[in-house]
């Protein structure tokens, strides 16, 4: 089991899904396309997004889809995660850092969450085995948040807001993510979708680090 994370607009669905296509596994996504929150969370104003609690809603959505994700991923013999369970606790953390979630909701969440985590400890794989990480500076991550051209994305308003978890990323990936060893990749060197050289690299790196982990 492969989980792939990182921030916001660095690619994690692109290189899920070159993943897939090499290592011949499926591929369980990111909930974005039919998640009917994430828009408002994004494009509201900040009094209707606190009145109607679009952040704590948003964390419980995807905590519970990446759940059913992960429940279905640990049957298959090969799988690759578009981010998981493990880092929705830092968007979570971050929004309370912010004041869009409450202390009380914050810790409603996190009751779910090792709730749910103790459920995983039964199931027939019960952490991944590899987390790729991708990392990039602020200006590589809101250039390709604007080349993707999500529109409620795009409000200048939501710099503040991206700069924030992209200034924590790194801490919480070696302080606080301990479910398995991570391959961290730069993305300001590669560009998978326009240079399939860099595909063709990032494939052979992931490989060859799967094969030192069964060693």
């Amino acid at each position: 089991m492969i989980v792939v994370g990182g921030m916001i607009g660095l690619g994690k669905t692109s290189v899920s899904t070159l993943l897939g296509k090499a290592l011949n596994s499926p591929v369980f996504y990111e909930s974005v396309d039919d998640n009917p929150i994430l828009p408002l969370f994004y494009s509201e104003t900040a009094q209707t997004v606190q009145t109607n609690r679009y952040p704590f809603l948003l964390q419980l959505w995807f905590l519970n889809s990446r759940f059913d994700s992960i429940k279905k991923a640990c049957h298959h013999p090969y799988s690759i995660l578009d981010r998981s369970i493990y880092e929705d606790w830092y968007f979570a953390k971050v929004n309370k850092d912010l004041g869009k979630i409450s202390d009380l909701e914050f810790q409603i969440y996190e009751d779910l969450l090792h709730n749910m985590l103790e459920e995983i400890e039964v199931l027939p794989r019960k952490t991944p085995d590899l987390m790729i990480y991708l990392k990039a500076s602020f200006e590589t991550v809101i250039r390709r948040i604007s080349l993707r051209g999500r529109d409620y994305e795009q409000d200048a308003e939501l710099i503040d807001y991206y700069k924030k978890l992209w200034e924590g990323y790194d801490d919480w990936l070696f302080h606080h993510y301990q479910a398995s060893d991570a391959l961290v990749i730069d993305m300001d060197k590669i560009d998978i979708i326009n240079h399939s050289e860099d595909a063709q690299q990032l494939i052979r790196t992931v490989n060859d680090k799967l094969r030192a982990l069964k060693k």
